[in-house]
């Protein structure tokens, strides 16, 4: 269960820096999918957070409103250490105790009342602001490549080591429930539906970084092959390529995505050579795709975008060792990962996207 992914850009040491050495230094904002309007059974709260974790405000929101964390709302996690604005919905009998929510670290922005439940999901995307400090001094040069790099393909659309919980916990609990014998009742359930579900979505995800990652090393991560699942961008329809020539042309215009599985009996399933990959990785695993079919409220399947294009992206280094990177990303995307081809430094993994890249 191994996280350490390969990544496209394969230089050894990046540019240096440090990422997060203050919650400021990673501010995150949703982009909502709508907005409330005013009337309605539940109170939509656009909340501030600074170093405070979602688990952390749902059961800051819980206690303080006395309410159970069912009734609370949410479109998304948000990471811990940084500061992060979104909504977050409770029933609109819970105005009263409004006053009882703020703290230092937790502020409300405003509040609206709006028809329905917040639910996941419910955002067009996310808009980040991201300083990376003690950037070596001869790092502008990589700075430019690097984001070159991203600006022409992308980058690998992995799910972060978060979704896998502490030293795994939660993948471990995920592989325990679909590896059981059919004939046996499943194990007891977790706290919650919701640790419940994160722990089968978690080797979910698993599986699609086992997937990329081997299309990463084998310098396939961006060539269409025949029988690929793919996403139009502007839609989101599904497709299986057959003409890979033209196929092609469309995934480097940026109409079309490669995608990867996210296994479940309602996933659209690739053909030919790209389901041969597919059918490898979940035998490598040790599961089998029925396993998914026990859970299928839970683990449906859909499809991911191997890469992601981040919108409005703009790196600026500064003078005093610091670079201030801005964009935005679609829902599911996750910013760690996408500064991983800035700072991580993983094993040689050149791939062929790297040397033909044509940037220098």
């Amino acid at each position: 269960m191994d996280s350490d992914f390969p990544t496209l850009n394969s230089k050894p040491s990046r540019v240096g820096g440090t990422l997060k050495l203050s919650p400021e230094d990673f501010i995150v904002e949703e982009i909502p999918a709508y907005s409330p309007c005013g009337v309605g059974e539940h109170l939509f709260l656009w909340i501030e957070k600074r170093n405070v974790s979602t688990d952390e405000l749902l059961q800051h929101l819980a206690r303080s409103l006395n309410i159970s964390q069912r009734a609370i709302g949410i479109a998304g996690m948000k990471d811990r250490l940084a500061v992060t604005r979104q909504f977050v919905s409770v029933p609109v009998s819970s105005g009263e105790q409004l006053s009882h929510l703020e703290t230092e670290n937790i502020r409300i922005l405003s509040n609206r009342r709006h028809t329905n439940k917040l639910r996941t999901g419910h955002l067009r995307g996310n808009r980040f602001v991201i300083v990376l400090r003690n950037v070596d001094a001869d790092a502008a040069p990589r700075i430019e490549q690097t984001s070159q790099l991203i600006s022409k393909y992308g980058f690998p659309n992995y799910f972060g080591t978060q979704r896998f919980g502490s030293n795994h916990k939660t993948l471990k609990h995920g592989v325990e429930l679909l590896s059981q014998d059919a004939s046996i009742a499943p194990t007891k359930k977790p706290h919650s539906p919701r640790r419940f579900r994160l722990a089968l979505s978690a080797v979910q995800s698993w599986l699609f970084n086992q997937l990329l990652a081997r299309r990463i090393q084998e310098d396939i991560a961006t060539k269409v092959l025949r029988g690929d699942v793919m996403q139009v961008i502007a839609s989101g329809g599904l497709f299986v390529a057959e003409r890979t020539d033209r196929e092609q042309q469309r995934h480097d215009s940026g109409e079309t995505a490669i995608t990867g599985p996210i296994f479940g009996p309602k996933m659209k399933r690739p053909q030919h050579g790209a389901a041969e990959i597919e059918a490898e990785v979940l035998e490598a695993s040790g599961l089998i795709l029925s396993a998914f079919s026990r859970f299928p409220k839970m683990t449906r399947g859909t499809r991911r975008p191997l890469m992601v294009r981040p919108d409005d992206f703009d790196v600026m280094p500064a003078e005093d060792g610091t670079v201030r990177i801005q964009f935005t990303l679609p829902p599911g995307a996750y910013a760690t990962v996408l500064m991983d081809e800035f700072v991580q430094r993983p094993k040689d993994n050149k791939s062929s996207i790297e040397r033909d890249r044509n940037l220098d």
